[in-house]
Parts: structure tokens; sequence; C-alpha cells
């Protein structure tokens, strides 16, 4: 069998995977979506979905339908339980199993039994303003508490004004029942229109903001987007618009580092903290004002900008007379231990965080410039399909170069991880230094390993193929194919020894990482609209004693 057959054979559960639709604008902290891939097994399909404006309608709707059908409830009733209970069907089906119907609703404010309504007399007066007023100016709620209209409505636009839309309790004292959103927004639209469609929006979008496993996608600026996903939170997703994401912290995806690990260095770099190494290093307060000043001479008479004068040995103020024969109350010549020792450590500090930072760094400028190898790339296959090569199949380029943008970015976030893993600022205690140098060394070895096999994929890569002979393509193809499933075997070693060898080991911390794909990081596929948001949203008919009495459709 040659190599050809062993990757190309049908026989195999592999398929070649293919998309050309790229994002070329790259930058260091942003690493635009990748598809295609080579050698990987076929999955069953995305387990996220992209959830628009024009879908929100229908996202909302399944899980609202599963819930009416499981408990035969009204669609109120059931959106009271899901927002109660944060969107979380799966918690609501454990609630219902532990503690049975009666408890899941009373614990959300849906009535247990929904009695038939009390029916009104032509007048009656209101507990709330003490007013007599006609039938047909007051409203009953499900937990049967009649008052009128106007009490009502003020209640509604108090608490609507307040963010508390989706809770709206019943005025009634100690009462728990959350009124039916269809009476809110018939009796607030029929005053306040603008209210009443701020009363929907609130609803609407508490499927979005109260619901962990939807988020909305950080987007700058905002597509206006949100991402649904069906298992794990701890996952790394692309949106519809092109950016991929960390689903739990909603940064630029960063496996294999942790949320905790990627939200330190992205602040360590971003706010330069170790310029604070620096000063601490090289300059002294003031004993005046308390600014750094930096000496600049031989002499250890300093002068600070505000006027004070003081001695750069000990850091104490002094009057003009300091020399270094009229010394009074310092300690100039005595050695103190810990001010040594600070300054070591903080050297040392600076140092270790120079070395992860530039490593990190140069990854990251790499990435950015082999963005442009895509453009190149394209410009060579055309070349050689115009001189009617034997050769018509050019997938394994492309492939090989999704396989490397994303790889890159791992291997870009590999730095900061042993950064923390093998520091003494997050998991000081957890490891012996015998350990934690066993463990280090592991580790290193095969981040060189997976490092030198992209590097090599990036030199194949950038080689005028267009310019080879029919048989150097070939010998070309073989390397980067290669090359290819190499790279993808020794990332997922090194996932596999994060995950158990290094993260898993520890007993005082809890570190956990997106999951290492082979394919990259997963394309959310859009949510169809499958729902007929005309019937859904069907005005209400109510009678006299306010009872919704339009048909609602159940399918």
């Amino acid at each position: 069998m040659t190599m050809d057959d062993f990757f190309l054979s049908d026989d195999d559960d592999y398929s070649y995977y293919e998309n050309d639709d790229h994002d070329e604008s790259m930058d260091v902290f942003q690493f635009q979506a990748f598809d295609g891939e080579l050698l990987f097994p076929m999955a069953n399909g995305p387990s996220s979905k992209v959830i628009t404006k024009e879908t929100l309608l229908s996202a909302q709707k399944e899980d609202l339908q599963r819930v009416m059908d499981l408990l035969s409830l009204k669609e109120h009733h059931a959106r009271t339980l899901l927002i109660h209970y944060r969107w979380d069907v799966e918690k609501v089906m454990a609630v219902l199993v532990e503690d049975g119907k009666d408890k899941l609703c009373a614990g959300a404010g849906v009535p247990i039994i929904e009695n038939d309504l009390p029916q009104i007399s032509s007048t009656l007066m209101c507990n709330i303003c003490f007013e007599d007023v006609a039938a047909d100016e007051a409203t009953v709620m499900d937990c049967g508490h009649c008052f009128c209209n106007n009490c009502w409505i003020e209640h509604f636009i108090v608490k609507i004004n307040e963010g508390q839309s989706r809770h709206i309790k019943c005025m009634a004292h100690k009462c728990n029942t959350v009124c039916d959103d269809s009476k809110i927004r018939c009796l607030v639209g029929g005053r306040y229109p603008s209210l009443a469609e701020k009363f929907d929006r609130f609803l609407l979008e508490s499927y979005i903001e109260d619901n962990r496993r939807v988020k909305w996608c950080p987007s700058v600026p905002h597509c206006g987007n949100a991402i649904r996903i069906e298992e794990d939170e701890l996952c790394e997703v692309e949106c519809a618009c092109g950016v991929q994401f960390c689903f739990s912290c909603l940064s630029e995806a960063h496996s294999p580092c942790s949320c905790l690990m990627w939200e330190l260095w992205s602040k360590k770099c971003q706010d330069e903290s170790e310029t604070v190494n620096w000063i601490t290093i090289h300059t002294k307060p003031c004993p005046k004002c308390h600014k750094p000043v930096e000496k600049n001479g031989g002499c250890n008479l300093v002068y600070c900008v505000c006027g004070q004068t003081f001695c750069w040995l000990c850091g104490s103020a002094t009057g003009k007379e300091h020399t270094w024969t009229t010394i009074a109350n310092h300690s100039c010549g005595r050695y103190i231990e810990d001010n040594k020792k600070k300054t070591e450590v903080a050297k040392r500090s600076l140092e270790r965080y120079i070395h992860y930072h530039s490593r990190y760094k140069a990854h990251a400028d790499s990435f950015k410039l082999e963005s442009k190898l895509e453009e190149a790339i394209q410009e060579k296959i055309t070349k050689l399909e115009d001189r009617e090569s034997t050769s018509k199949d050019f997938s394994w380029v492309m492939n090989g170069l999704y396989r490397l943008f994303r790889s890159r970015r791992i291997l870009c976030c590999t730095y900061p991880f042993a950064y923390y893993m093998f520091g003494d600022e997050m998991f000081k205690g957890e490891m012996t230094e015998e350990q934690k140098e066993l463990k280090k060394n592991l580790f290193e070895d095969q981040q060189q390993q997976f490092e030198a096999t992209v590097e090599k994929l990036s030199s194949f890569l950038e080689e005028n193929f267009d310019e080879y002979t029919e048989d150097e393509i070939m010998d070309l193809r073989m390397r980067i194919i290669s090359l290819s499933v190499s790279i993808g075997t020794l990332c997922q070693n090194m996932y596999d020894c994060i995950e158990n060898d290094l993260l898993g080991s520890l007993t005082q911390a809890v570190h956990r990482i997106a999951p290492y794909h082979s394919n990259g990081v997963e394309k959310a596929s859009e949510l169809p609209s499958c729902w007929d948001t005309d019937v859904w949203h069907a005005k209400r008919t109510w009678d006299i004693s306010g009872t919704d009495v339009t048909a609602f459709p159940r399918s």
C-alpha cells in the first residue's frame, strides 16, 4: 500500500474538508476563522447555533414548546418557569423529577392549579385605590386577584422602568404569582405603545441574557448575533461574522490557556504591568511626593522635581548637608537582606516575563504574516492550473495552510500557559520544585517538538511550487500531508498532557481548558426560522373577566 492509499483510501472514515471563504483581516489578538481540515473523522454536525435577530423568536419558541408539551402549560406560564430557571430546560426536568410539578411551579410563581377565574359583577371596588370601577375597567390575574386597570398599569410601568419586566408579580399582599405577560402587554400597550415594545424586547432578550447556554457574540462592532451551545459551555465557537471566541469568558479563543490564565495574561500585556517591575529595580520613590525618581548621575544625593532631596542609598529624606562625612540618622552602609532579595526577585520576574512574552509575540507576529500566504498560494495554484498540470486537485495546499493557521494560534497560547503553570503566582504550593521541574521539562519537550514541526510546515508552504516539476509537486504534497497529520497528533498529545499530567494533577485549584478539536474552532450553524411568528404574536382577546380567550396554537 502506498502513502496515497493510506491517506486517500475510501475505506477510511476520513475526508478532505474544504472551504475557501476566509477572512484575511487578522491581528495579534483576534484570530479569525479558518475552515477546512486535512484527514479528520467526519463529525455528526455542529453543536452550536447562530441566533440572529430573525431567528431569536424561533430559538425561544423551541424551549417554550418543550416545556409546554411536557407540563401542559400555557405559553406565559412556560415562559415564567423558564425565566425562573434561566432557560435551562434540563434543570426544569431535573426539578420536576426531584420535587414534582407542584413545587416546580410554586417556586417560579406559576399557579399550581388553574382554577376558574372569579366572575366580576357590574361594578367592584379596587383594593389598591379603593375606587368603585366598572367590570370592564378591571383585570383579574391567574391567581384570582382583581384590581382596576389604572392600578395595574401604574404597577406595570414602575416594574418595566425598573428593569423587572421578566418577573412582574401580582400586587396582592404576599402573592407570589407572576402576572400574565399577554395581559401586561394588552394593558400597557393601550396607553403606552413604546413601553409595551420595551416590555416585549426585555422578554425576548431574556432568552439570551438569562440563559447560560446562549451568549451574545463579543464582536466589535456588534454583529447582532448570539450563539447557543448544546453541550459543555467550556468550548470555543465561531460566529457567522467570523469571530472566534471562548464561550465561557467571551475572550478570543485562547486554549490551551484556562480562562483565568488568559484573563491575567491579557491584563498583564494590556496594562504593561511589568513596567512596574522595571520601576521597582531602577527607581526609588520620593519620600515627600512618592513619585518614582531615576538617578541620572553618580552622586547619591538625589533631587526630586518637587524640591525634596533624599539619599539614593537608603531612600530617606535629607538636607543639603548630606555628605560622606556628615551622615546623621541614616543607615546607608548597612546591608538590608529583605530589600536586596526583593530587587533580585523583581529582576528575575521581569526576565521570566520577557522570555515568555517575546515568544508569544513572535508566534503572534508569524500568524499575522502567514495570513498573507493564502492569496499568494491561490495565485500559484492558478498558474499550475493554467499550465495544464496533470494534478488538478490542490486542496492539500489549502488544507495544510489552514492547519498552519490553527496550530500557530495554539502554539502562541502555549507560552502564557507555561508562564502561569510553572510560575509561583497561580499554583504556589501545588508542586514541589522537583515536581515542577519534571512537569516543565515534559511540557517543553512536547512544545518544542510541536513548534519545530509547525515551523517546518510553514517553510514548505512558502516554497515556489508553481515552478516545480510534476514529481517535485507530488513530493511536496506528501511532505505537507505528512506534516499536517504529525502536527495534529503532536497537538492532541500536548493537550492530553496539559489536561491529565499538568492541570489534572492539581488538588487545590481547578483549571479547565476548551478541548482540542482537530478541525479547529467549530463554526456555529445558523438556526433556521421554523415558527410562524405572525400566529405566535396573534393579538389576545379578553372577555369581561380578563380571561384570555384567544385560541393559542400548540404546533
